[in-house]
């Protein structure tokens, strides 16, 4: 899985681990990887390897999949969740910061799919989960990179279902709402924050990490071998209204 060293991501590596799972993250920190990988393969007893890469780079993204291969000889769940979040009205977001958005958040997913597809298609079964967003589904005010790279990782999910049916293959998206993630702790105590949570979210709390894990685990096992196409929003009922 991709930005598996913190947040949600090293969440979702974790759960995957006690599912039975071998888990490769990757990340572009190789520190704060490495002492991730390691601690759960401690908590877990199960093989769980840190690769360093970026996603939105062709040629990494080709070497972390090869390396993958080459040790367990093919991969079964991929799970797209490196990300970056690029907030400010339009006239203060800079041209290559909306470049760089999308070139992680849709392009990254995509080169990702792209090399994982040839040893899917030989094993005519697997799962691919793509970690979006709220912000995929619904607009807000200076979050137009954001929502925009969202929204387009949300209809690469559905095409890639359509796709990849054919071949015994689900693809599937979470569309987080708003988790105390790394990202989000800065504005925890700020006006608009505490406004959202107040009027927008129906649980009326921030999400804990762990509450992202079950929908995971889900769309990546066979509990879901029905089910392709599909957005699941774990927003404590944000989108509802």
């Amino acid at each position: 899985m991709t930005g598996g060293s913190r947040g949600l991501g090293a969440a979702i590596g974790e759960a995957l681990s006690w599912a039975g799972a071998d888990v490769v993250l990757t990340s572009r920190t190789p520190d704060v990887l490495e002492a991730r990988a390691t601690a759960i393969a401690e908590l877990t007893g199960r093989s769980v390897v840190g690769l360093v890469g970026d996603v939105s780079d062709p040629d990494q993204v080709e070497q972390i999949v090869t390396q993958v291969i080459d040790r367990w000889g093919r991969i079964d769940i991929l799970v797209n969740n490196a990300g970056i979040n690029v907030r400010g009205a339009i006239g203060e977001i800079e041209p290559k910061e909306f470049d760089y958005s999308l070139a992680v958040n849709v392009t990254g997913p995509w080169l990702m799919c792209r090399a994982v597809e040839p040893t899917l298609r030989r094993a005519g079964r697997g799962r691919v989960v793509n970690i979006a967003s709220t912000f995929g589904v619904v607009g807000a005010a200076n979050r137009s990179a954001y929502a925009s790279s969202k929204g387009a990782l949300v209809n690469m999910t559905r095409a890639l279902a359509i796709e990849w049916a054919p071949i015994g293959v689900t693809v599937n998206a979470i569309a987080p709402g708003p988790f105390l993630t790394d990202m989000n702790i800065p504005f925890k105590d700020t006006e608009h924050a505490k406004r959202v949570i107040a009027n927008e979210i129906a649980m009326q709390r921030w999400g804990e990490i762990h509450e992202i894990q079950g929908a995971v685990l889900y769309l990546a096992s066979d509990a879901s071998s029905y089910v392709t196409g599909a957005v699941l929003t774990v927003d404590g009922g944000w989108t509802a209204h």
